[in-house]
């Protein structure tokens, strides 16, 4: 599918077959505790009229300074700050939102090298100029041109935020950097969420598609309004490229996928609402005894198989987190530590290793229209039935409306009935699946999981997937899904709606003596044994917490697939990457994920580690992007 570059850091080699964040919404907050370089204030919630963010921003509103901060930042010199040892850094750079080694990646767009003269000249015409005794510009009422830079405590991103700060201080702008605790700036009700920032810097998590609707369509934009619905954070509606993305989403026709991917990224470059980086390079080091780890590009979640890990004679292994977990909820809390330790609980139900998805432990293989799983049949669709049109939006189906009639043709709706296709998808679990407690699975907890994920008071950031099901039915065993018509999503076996997870423990009784299956959606992020103690069906179960210091992991006696091979997992906060590889190398911690290793000179002190034969250190292509987006409108 996709063209494979080679990139040589050191002696290893590292196999760039990079690809677009899917739907995530997960951005990864590689956290490292280190000295906060603007002190703020930074509030619990905000909250804000339905009216807001309808007033351009005086500066971001501008399309030339959109442009000028791009041309006066030099990307280059951000990936060689924190990829000293990539030989090929140039194959890190993005020049759109989609990496140009995906088969999505379009040509011919516009290009944003780095030239600061061009970028001065474009502040010029947009009015800010920069006096001869000054450092900044000013506009002609004398206000300054400054924006404030939000993103992580992680060192990678303040070591490349530094680089930016300078960068766009030759211009003439000022970035006043905060750099924000994880847990408030991927916040359910802070930061991202409620679009608390001038410019906003984190990474989008990679998956096996390209997807981007909730990123960039003009209904995904959250506002007051509709309850934060979406992940369109910038507030950009340019409606071609909604269209686009749409529909290139909605299609099994790989051809028109790439045409639809193509229009977007042409009109994502002109308006530029966010301003792509670089790919990341993922670091990951173990115990050099370890058995069973086997992390593979494409895969953001490397614990899928934990129950397979073990070093022989040894009963606890120790993973080192610089970030802690705000909420094992994944409806509300998607940090990668989160969505890390949740995997060992819950069971990984798949993979995308190599980028490709593959049944993990819950069904042995995946639905598609060959093997039956899936099925795509002509219904004759009526006036007032709700329908996916050819735009890939929802919508009624009513006179004036364009759809995609069951041969693929554009018809505009004026009466009587039309014949469109209709997916059903049906996912097939295995037998034998026991929660923690020893209770079988059964329909209701699957139906549970459908009643809460798609619930508006739940937390959840998108219900894109709910509202293109008209109907799920479950059993004991299996879980089916029959799609508006209209609505052909290409990577139908690889997810499962907006459901993570896929299944609640329907049965369990709460310490307030209800049962879990009774509590209303809005509560259940406040729910202690969902939040931080739940039911799962995977290989370990949570026994212990402890706020600061460690979270605590043992086997799950009713595991389906037998005892995992290590009795007892602990995650362990260490204080900084550097801490965390002291701990490495002397035998405190068996594991260093990507997020905790980071991309500086600790990864070079753990590579030459692993050369001398102390620890096993691994270089994987990442699909995870960092990116810069621009808040384009005011409260």
């Amino acid at each position: 599918m996709s063209r494979r570059k080679m990139i040589t850091i050191g002696s290893f080699l590292l196999i760039a077959a990079f690809v677009l964040a899917a739907c995530g919404p997960a951005a990864t907050p590689e956290e490292i505790v280190t000295t906060v370089v603007v002190t703020q204030e930074v509030p619990v919630e905000v909250e804000v009229s339905a009216e807001a963010y309808t007033v351009p921003h005086p500066i971001l509103g501008d399309l030339r300074v959109r442009q000028a901060i791009a041309y006066c930042t030099d990307r280059p010199s951000l990936i060689a700050s924190v990829y000293p040892f990539v030989e090929d850094q140039s194959a890190l750079l993005m020049d759109t939102n989609i990496p140009s080694d995906s088969w999505a990646h379009a040509d011919g767009v516009q290009q944003y090298p780095y030239d600061s003269e061009k970028g001065k000249a474009l502040l010029e015409e947009a009015g800010w100029t920069l006096a001869a005794d000054a450092d900044f510009r000013t506009n002609a009422a004398g206000e300054a041109l400054a924006l404030q830079f939000t993103t992580t405590t992680a060192q990678f991103r303040q070591t490349w935020a530094a680089v930016m700060e300078q960068n766009l201080a030759d211009c003439g702008i000022q970035m006043i950097r905060l750099h924000a605790p994880a847990s408030w700036w991927f916040g359910d009700t802070t930061g991202l969420a409620r679009r608390d920032f001038e410019m906003g810097a984190f990474a989008w998590v990679g998956e096996a598609d390209p997807g981007g609707e909730t990123l960039y369509a003009c209904d995904q934009i959250a506002l007051p309004s509709n309850g934060w619905e979406g992940q369109n954070y910038m507030g950009w509606c340019n409606q071609t490229a909604s269209d686009a993305i749409h529909a290139a989403n909605n299609t099994l026709d790989q051809d028109e996928r790439i045409a639809q991917f193509a229009i977007f990224q042409q009109e994502f470059a002109k308006d530029l609402p966010s301003l792509p980086l670089f790919n990341r390079a993922d670091f990951l080091a173990t115990n050099k005894d370890l058995v069973g780890f086997a992390p593979a590009a494409g895969e953001p979640f490397q614990t899928y198989n934990i129950h397979e890990w073990e070093i022989p004679g040894v009963d606890t292994l120790v993973l080192g987190y610089t970030q802690e977990p705000a909420s094992l909820f994944g409806l509300v809390e998607d940090a990668f530590v989160s969505a890390n330790a949740s995997a060992m609980i819950e069971g990984r139900w798949q993979t995308s290793l190599d980028y490709e998805f593959a049944p993990n432990l819950y069904h042995t293989e995946l639905p598609s229209l060959e093997n039956g799983g899936a099925v795509l049949e002509t219904v004759d669709v009526a006036e007032g039935t709700t329908v996916v049109a050819s735009n890939g939006e929802v919508a009624e189906l009513a006179a004036g409306v364009t759809v995609k009639d069951a041969e693929g043709n554009l018809v505009e709706f004026s009466g009587g009935t039309v014949p469109m296709q209709q997916l059903t998808v049906t996912f097939q679990f295995v037998d034998g699946i026991t929660w923690s407690d020893g209770e079988p699975l059964k329909q209701a907890d699957i139906e549970l999981a459908s009643k809460i994920n798609c619930d508006p008071e739940s937390g959840a950031t998108s219900f894109a997937g709910c509202e293109r099901t008209v109907s799920e039915t479950a059993t004991d065993t299996s879980l089916t899904y029959m799609y508006v018509p209209g609505y052909t999503p290409p990577i139908y076996y690889g997810f499962l709606a907006d459901d993570y997870p896929i299944w609640y423990p329907s049965h369990q009784v709460l310490s307030d003596g209800r049962v879990l299956a009774d509590v209303p959606a809005a509560e259940w992020a406040t729910l202690p044994e969902i939040a931080q103690s739940p039911l799962g069906t995977g290989p370990y179960m949570i026994t212990e917490w402890i706020t600061g210091q460690s979270m605590t992991f043992e086997a799950n006696p009713h595991f389906y697939l037998g005892a995992p091979k290590t009795p007892k997992v602990v995650i362990t906060f260490v204080a900084d990457t550097n801490q965390a590889v002291a701990q490495l190398l002397t035998g405190q911690v068996d594991v260093l994920f990507t997020e905790t290793l980071g991309a500086g000179a600790e990864v070079q002190t753990v590579k030459d580690a692993a050369e001398e034969g102390k620890v096993a250190f691994y270089t994987l292509a990442s699909a995870t992007w960092e990116h810069v987006d621009f808040q384009l409108f005011l409260r």
